[in-house]
């Protein structure tokens, strides 16, 4: 499984990527708990969500500061 492409966050609308940060934000929870729990199999989905996620707050910064 590949890192997340920037590309694919661009092209999303302001209300999508912020229903996608907070599933990101969900997912990494889950991970924690699972890992918590020693049930986390996948231990690479860790810092795949990390990097999705600070590829949406990025895409959410530069969007909020060319608007003001």
């Amino acid at each position: 499984m590949a890192l997340p492409k920037i590309a694919e966050v661009i092209n999303l609308t302001d209300e999508e990527l912020a229903a996608e940060i907070i599933a990101v934000k969900r997912n990494l929870f889950d991970l924690r708990l699972r890992q918590a729990t020693r049930r986390l199999e996948k231990t690479h989905e860790f810092k795949h969500n990390r990097h999705k996620l600070a590829q949406l707050l990025t895409v959410e910064h530069q969007r909020k500061t060319v608007k003001v």
